[in-house]
C-alpha cells in the first residue's frame, strides 16, 4: 500500500507573512506534499492560533506544523489540535523568553506607531543580512508589523510536551539570540540542526530547511507505520 504523505502548514513570524516560505513550498509541493501557509494578522496570539486551526481544516490530516520565530509560539498552541502529528511553556510569553537574553541588534531599528512595531530600513541587515541587497529591500518593503503588545501575551497549549519536535538554530541571527534558540530546542527535546544563517534561514538556506522538514515528515511517517 502506498504511503500517504503528511500535509504541511507553515506559520510565519513577525515582520513577515506566509510568502516568506516561497523558496521552500514549491519543492515540497513537487514531492507530493499538500502545503498551505497560514495567513494571520499578528494582532493577538489567540487570533493567530485560531487562524492556524482554520487552516488545518483546509488540508488533509494529520498535519505537520512548521513555525518560524513567533510562528513557533503559534504552533506550540495550535499543535495541541488532534489533527497535528508534529509540532514556550504554557505560562510564558515571547517577551518573557527574550528578556532572559541580551537584546538583539534589530531592536535598535524599530519604531512603534499606530499600535504596531515597524522595522526601520536600517534594521533589515539584522533581520535578513545574508540575502542579496535586492532581496533585503523586498523583504523590508513587504514586512508586516505586529501589534505592539503581541509578545506580552501568552496562549494556552504546549504541543512539544506530547509531540516530536525538530529545530533549526540560526547561528548568525541578529533578531533572536542563537543562545535562546538553543535553550528552547534543548528544553523541548528537539532534534536540532544549526546553520550559519540570519534570522530568515528559509530564504537564505531553503535547501537545508526543506531537508529538515523532509526529515521530520519521514520520521513521523515511519513512526505511524510501525504502530
Amino acid at each position: 500500500m502506498a504511503k500517504t504523505k503528511k500535509s504541511i502548514v507553515f506559520c510565519h513570524g513577525i515582520w513577515a507573512d506566509g510568502s516568506s516560505f516561497n523558496k521552500v513550498i514549491p519543492t515540497l509541493q513537487a514531492e507530493g506534499y499538500e502545503v498551505m501557509a497560514a495567513q494571520y494578522g499578528l494582532d493577538t496570539p489567540e487570533g493567530d492560533v485560531a487562524t492556524v486551526k482554520r487552516t488545518l481544516g483546509r488540508v488533509s490530516n494529520p498535519t505537520i506544523l512548521v513555525g518560524h520565530s513567533y510562528g513557533g509560539t503559534v504552533i506550540t498552541a495550535a499543535g495541541t489540535d488532534e489533527r497535528v502529528a508534529l509540532a514556550p511553556d504554557a505560562n510564558e510569553t515571547s517577551q518573557s523568553q527574550q528578556e532572559k537574553f541580551p537584546v538583539t541588534e534589530v531592536f535598535k531599528f524599530v519604531e512603534i506607531a499606530d499600535g504596531r512595531v515597524w522595522m526601520k530600513p536600517e534594521g533589515i541587515v539584522c533581520f535578513a543580512g545574508d540575502l542579496s541587497e535586492q532581496e533585503q529591500k523586498v523583504t523590508w518593503a513587504t514586512h508586516f508589523a505586529p501589534a505592539a503588545d503581541l509578545f506580552t501575551k501568552s496562549v494556552a497549549g504546549v504541543a512539544w510536551k506530547s509531540k516530536p519536535s525538530w529545530y533549526i538554530v540560526a547561528n548568525k541571527d541578529r533578531t533572536v539570540q542563537p543562545e535562546l534558540q538553543r535553550f528552547l530546542a534543548k528544553r523541548m527535546g528537539a532534534k536540532t540542526f544549526e546553520v550559519e544563517s540570519s534570522h530568515v534561514a528559509m530564504l537564505s538556506n531553503p535547501m537545508l530547511v526543506t531537508d529538515v522538514i523532509r526529515t521530520a515528515a519521514n520520521a513521523v511517517q515511519e513512526s505511524a507505520t510501525t504502530k
